[in-house]
């Protein structure tokens, strides 16, 4: 019985490990799908710094964006990086 149990979970664990691989694969395809869309980003004149700004950005939660922004633009006024309106 011992020896059934050991190859039960040497099979599980081959196939947590095989699952592991492809997802990892996978991943590694999506990374050069989503640089792919970058570099065409970065072809056709937009700002791929900004963009991926902007990718991060929606995904905050709108509240955290806001406390972040209001907490940004407390130091910038401090420091006196900020425009009054004139």
């Amino acid at each position: 019985m011992s020896d059934n149990v050991q190859a039960v979970a040497r099979d599980q664990l081959r196939t947590i490990v095989e699952r592991i691989e492809r997802l990892e694969e996978e991943k590694k395809t999506i990374a050069d799908d989503i640089k792919d869309v970058y570099a065409e980003a970065k072809a056709n004149g937009f700002d791929t710094k900004a963009l991926r700004k902007i990718v991060a950005i929606r995904k905050q939660d709108q509240n955290e964006r806001m406390e972040q922004e209001a907490v940004l633009d407390t130091y910038m006024a401090a420091l006196g990086m900020l425009r009054t309106p004139e």
